[in-house]
């Protein structure tokens, strides 16, 4: 899944405006303009369509997690220079504040039968050996059953 088409499927999912979209950014300090976020959100057949950098997604999950959760007291975690679906499923996780049997249950909304170890495995540090990579499948099921939970259908 490439970082654009994550970016739509959240919008969509939680039915998100430019103005939220871009005030999500801005809980993250990043000043996204609306014809960023606009040529973001294009088709990828679209000739202004523009590649949505992973530190840009970074951002944006960061002001996610800030929106749903509230602005943590210090200093914000500085976003990642580089994602996997791993971390981006992780920070979905923590923005909405899911336990692994809510997981468990949105990945039930699409008739996919995941373990609490296979979901534990991918929240893992990459160096442990019970860690396991976010297969791009995996993920597109996970923002599919979100899109069921929390916009109400396919």
């Amino acid at each position: 899944m490439n970082n654009n088409d994550i970016f739509r499927r959240i919008r969509y999912t939680f039915d998100f405006s430019d103005s939220k979209m871009m005030e999500l950014f801005a809980l993250a300090g990043y000043p996204a303009t609306r014809a960023q976020i606009s040529d973001w959100l294009k088709k990828e057949e679209d000739p202004a369509c523009l590649p949505l950098p992973d530190k840009q997604l970074a951002i944006f999950l960061n002001g996610l997690i800030n929106d749903k959760r509230g602005i943590r007291e210090g200093p914000q975690p500085a976003p990642e220079e580089e994602l996997n679906n791993n971390i981006i499923f992780r920070k979905l996780k923590i923005a909405l504040n899911l336990r692994d049997e809510d997981i468990l249950d949105i990945f039930r909304l699409v008739d996919l039968q995941v373990s609490k170890h296979e979901i534990s495995a991918f929240f893992r540090n990459p160096t442990q050996s019970q860690y396991r990579s976010c297969q791009d499948q995996f993920l597109r099921n996970f923002l599919h059953g979100m899109q069921v939970k929390y916009h109400g259908g396919e």
